[in-house]
């Protein structure tokens, strides 16, 4: 069975919620990001995920698998 597409919203970063995020980081950042994205191949808004994801949980990779503890 699909997700939803309400339901990949709660677990995923969507593309247009990270051009949102992107557009109000600083452009230092904002490229480090994109080339992270280039160099590993996945699109920019799982590359925010993993990194916001990361932050609150070392252990997990992305939204879905994040437990955030504090």
């Amino acid at each position: 069975m699909q997700p939803t597409a309400d339901q990949e919203t709660r677990e995923h970063l969507s593309p247009v919620a990270s051009r949102m995020i992107l557009a109000a980081l600083p452009d230092e950042i904002r490229e480090a990001f994109e080339r992270r994205s280039a160099d590993i191949e996945y699109p920019v808004e799982a590359v925010l995920e993993m990194a916001l994801a990361s932050f609150l949980d070392n252990e997990s990779l992305s939204f879905s698998d994040c437990k955030p503890r504090y």
